[in-house]
């Protein structure tokens, strides 16, 4: 897909207005935060869920899962 977007002025900042369709693809609406990345090579890209943070809760989660005794005894 390769679409024009226009950069508006909104306040101090500049935005860009997402098409409809786009926002659909996405799964987002108005009040959604979406997170925008770069990759190695340099590209930008929008995604619904920041998949840094998402990496870190995985680990939390197995650590959790693995020190799920010693949490218990430390939440006391």
């Amino acid at each position: 897909m390769n679409k024009p977007l226009k950069l508006i002025k909104i306040g101090n900042s500049t935005g860009i207005i997402l098409p409809k369709d786009v926002l659909a693809r996405m799964n987002v609406g108005q009040g959604d935060e979406i997170y925008l990345s770069e990759s190695a090579d340099g590209r930008i890209s929008l995604d619904r869920y920041d998949a840094e943070f998402a990496s870190q809760m995985e680990l939390a989660e197995q650590i959790m899962r693995e020190d799920r005794d010693i949490l218990r005894v430390l939440a006391k």
